[in-house]
């Protein structure tokens, strides 16, 4: 019973960094749904700077679904489109509807 529950539980670990991105992303997507769509991109980009620290940090196995490529590359991108994505919630200004 126990290897079984072992078994059971290190995918559902191996894919918690994910989830925390995705948890991430789900609140700034609320925020746009409230018509805050700085605040909701903000946090879209610091959960894809998040996924970058996380991929950086953990090992392959251990990342789980944020593993795309190789880690250079991943880091990579995911702090690119972070990055660019916060500078257009910081900059733009009026928004939506102004």
């Amino acid at each position: 019973m126990v290897s079984r529950l072992a078994r059971w539980r290190q995918p559902v670990v191996a894919h918690l960094p994910f989830g925390v991105v995705l948890v991430m992303v789900a609140a700034g997507m609320v925020r746009i749904a409230q018509y805050h769509w700085r605040e909701g991109a903000a946090l879209i980009a610091l959960s894809l700077l998040a996924a970058a620290l996380l991929r950086a940090v953990l090992s392959t196995e251990r990342a789980g679904l944020l593993v795309i490529r190789g880690r250079a590359v991943d880091v990579a991108y995911y702090s690119a489109f972070g990055l660019m994505i916060m500078s257009v919630a910081l900059t733009i200004t009026g928004g939506p509807f102004h």
